[in-house]
Order: C-alpha cells, then sequence, then structure tokens
C-alpha cells in the first residue's frame, strides 16, 4: 500500500506539473495530429485505400506522439538533478517507475479524443458509438504496452545528450507485438469483424502489457542504480 501510495502521489506531481505548463501535451497534439494528416496527403484522395490503412496510421500517430512524449517525461527531473534528490528521498524505485508509467499512460490516453476523430474524418471512416468507446478502449491498451517499456528506456537515456535518437531506437523494437496487436485489434473495429478474432487480438494486446508493466518495474531499480 506504501508504494501505491507514493505512485499516485508521485503521478499528482506529474500532472499538476502538466496542467500548469501544458506546453509538452500540446506540442504532442500538434505533432500527432499533423502526423495523421501527413499520412492522408501520402496515400491521397484514394478512400478504400484510407479506410484499409487507417488503423495502422493511427497506432503510427500514437508511436511517434509517445516517443516524442516519454523523452519529455524526465525532462524535469534531470534539471538541477531532481531525479536523484527524488532517489535520496524514501520513495520507493519502483513507486517511482510506476507513478511515472501511470502518468505517461493519462498523457496518451488524453490525446485518444482529439486523435481518433480526426482519423474518422481524414480517412473516411464512419463507426457507431460503441465501437468508438471500443476503439478508445483499445488505444489506452496500447498506450500502456508502450508507457511501460518508454519508462523504463527514458530513465536509462534520460542523462544522455542523444536521448532523442537512442530512445526510439530502443523502444521501436520492444513494442512490435503491441504494435500489431493494436493495429490487428483496430483494424477489426474499424472494418468489421466476421470471424470474431478483436477478441484473440484484445487479450494479446492486454497480454504484453501486463508482462511489460511486470518486468519494467522489476528492472527500473537497476536501470537508476546504472543511470547514477
Amino acid at each position: 500500500m506504501n508504494v501505491i501510495r507514493q505512485a499516485l502521489v508521485l503521478v499528482g506531481k506529474d500532472m499538476l506539473l502538466e496542467w500548469r505548463g501544458r506546453s509538452r501535451f500540446i506540442s504532442v497534439l500538434l505533432f500527432g495530429v499533423v502526423t495523421l494528416l501527413l499520412f492522408s496527403f501520402a496515400v491521397g484522395p484514394d478512400s478504400v485505400a484510407l479506410r484499409a490503412a487507417a488503423a495502422g496510421f493511427l497506432v503510427l500517430a500514437l508511436l511517434l506522439s509517445s516517443t516524442l512524449s516519454l523523452s519529455e517525461s524526465f525532462r524535469l527531473e534531470q534539471e538541477e538533478r531532481a531525479l536523484e534528490g527524488l532517489v535520496l528521498l524514501p520513495v520507493d524505485p519502483v513507486a517511482l517507475f510506476y507513478g511515472k508509467a501511470i502518468g505517461n499512460t493519462l498523457f496518451l490516453l488524453l490525446l485518444a479524443p482529439i486523435f481518433t476523430p480526426v482519423a474518422l474524418v481524414l480517412y473516411s471512416v464512419e463507426l457507431g458509438a460503441m465501437k468508438i468507446l471500443t476503439l478508445v478502449g483499445l488505444w489506452a491498451l496500447a498506450a500502456a504496452g508502450l508507457s511501460a517499456p518508454g519508462t523504463l528506456y527514458a530513465a536509462m537515456t534520460s542523462r544522455l545528450r542523444s536521448q532523442d535518437v537512442l530512445l526510439p531506437l530502443l523502444l521501436f523494437p520492444l513494442v512490435v507485438p503491441v504494435l500489431m496487436g493494436s493495429v490487428k485489434a483496430m483494424a477489426l473495429v474499424l472494418g468489421g469483424d466476421p470471424l470474431e478474432q478483436l477478441r484473440s487480438w484484445t487479450v494479446l494486446l492486454g497480454g504484453f502489457a501486463v508482462i511489460y508493466w511486470s518486468l519494467c518495474g522489476l528492472l527500473f531499480p537497476y536501470a537508476i542504480e546504472e543511470g547514477g
């Protein structure tokens, strides 16, 4: 319970700082919207091709936006060695990881109400209310699957000048199962699921999210020690 309480305090701290600044959210939001727009320009006016690729484009927008967001998540902690100060406090490193990971997941989840309607309009997809809710739920699972390893690697690379390059190089190969599960599941929501495969892909996506959150939480204290 102490770890949970510490993690929630850290989440509250990060959300308060984000609310006061809001620059990171606005920049990531604009970046994701521009990415979706560029994908539509790349395909052209072919509405059939746009609908077929809509799920992949939406997940790619989430992935690219997540790297921009994650690279900034430890930026404040690096100013005046604030991360070392947190480690020296009686705060469990596991709580620090889960606080950051939950905060990053919530941050990416807040992008869904903007990215989803933009993608539906740009890619000529019509969905009912229940399918939109299902799509947002899959977005939440994908955000969780990206945030856990992303938080670990962001902490490992936060002290390096080349963090913006190293973070995606480390993160992208690891989250391939999350990307595949997200694209397949969202494609079934957008294009129909005659064979009822959505449940299987959703379970796969959720399973990898649980694995990442468990393993990364165990490895995070060692990553901080190595970084120190």
